[in-house]
């Protein structure tokens, strides 16, 4: 399975949600950045992403979005394949 790493913060339903969503796709482990606790990583999420907000997720190379990102792949039937890919 790719490596899935997400940008968040201790107190983000959003960023629950995301590891939700991921974990009932079958993932296992998410690298789990927090720019709550180091504001460079903060800065790295911004220069990766271009957003502000989080989470953010990232499958492989690929920037996946926020959480409402990753739930409308998810609905187009596009999450588990990306997942997959390796």
């Amino acid at each position: 399975m790719t490596k899935v790493v997400m940008y968040c913060t201790a107190v983000c339903p959003y960023c629950v949600s995301a590891e939700r969503l991921l974990k009932s796709r079958g993932v296992t482990e998410i690298e789990k950045i927090r720019i709550d606790l180091d504001p460079a990583k903060q800065e790295e999420m911004i220069a990766r992403s271009g957003r502000r907000t989080v989470p953010q997720v990232f499958i492989g190379d690929t920037h996946v979005g926020g959480f409402d990102d990753t739930a409308a792949l998810d609905a187009a039937g596009g999450l588990v394949p990306l997942l997959a890919s390796a």
